[in-house]
């Protein structure tokens, strides 16, 4: 009888110190992957090493040519709508976006005479391919020429597009949602 509990209380030790010991190389672990914020003068080091390699040596260049520029001044139009999250009148220009584009689902716009790309991110169908269940099914149904409000969180520019990049969170056609954007699980 003492042997068994002798064997009962020798495995339970091993089996804490090895929980314990597990635990501490998850805490050393995630110690290591959480870094400090860069300072703002280390993020300008860093800013300008970058723009020494041939990425950032293209992208300045992009910035300064008329394309670049253009794009710059599309976002500056539209920037107080995004700050203040408000309705922006826009025109369904096109059903799709420019070629070769990889940013999901999205259509073309106009809005106070500048083009815009409308994003709205890749397309998620549910699991069960019977019950297709699409949270962009009611944008499917816009048309060319069709009048619409949107309001958008965000406003981007890359050197591939020719055109500002509106994300899409709210959309409103004859005064009916047709598109609202889920608020993020687990966010603010």
């Amino acid at each position: 009888m003492k042997k068994i509990i002798y064997s009962l209380i020798l495995s339970l030790v091993v089996v804490s110190g090895l929980v314990f010991a597990n635990r501490e190389i998850k805490n050393e672990a995630s110690k290591k992957s959480t870094s400090k914020p860069l300072s703002a003068s280390e993020r300008k080091a860093a800013l300008k090493k970058w723009e020494a390699t041939p990425d950032g040596i293209k992208y300045k260049e992009w910035e300064a040519s008329p394309e670049g520029k253009k794009v710059y001044a599309g976002e500056a139009k539209i920037r107080k709508h995004i700050s203040a999250f408000t309705n922006m009148e826009a025109v369904v220009t096109s059903l799709s976006l420019p070629p070769g584009s990889r940013l999901g689902f999205g259509v073309m716009v106009r809005i106070n005479g500048d083009d815009y790309i409308l994003s709205f991110g890749p397309e998620k169908s549910d699991k069960n391919f019977l019950n297709f269940n699409n949270e962009f099914q009611q944008l499917h149904s816009l048309k060319v020429d069709d009048k619409i409000i949107i309001r958008s969180h965000s406003v981007s520019h890359t050197p591939k597009y020719s055109y500002p990049i509106v994300s899409g969170d709210y959309v409103e056609r004859d005064s009916k949602i047709i598109y609202k954007r889920a608020p993020r699980k687990g966010g603010c």
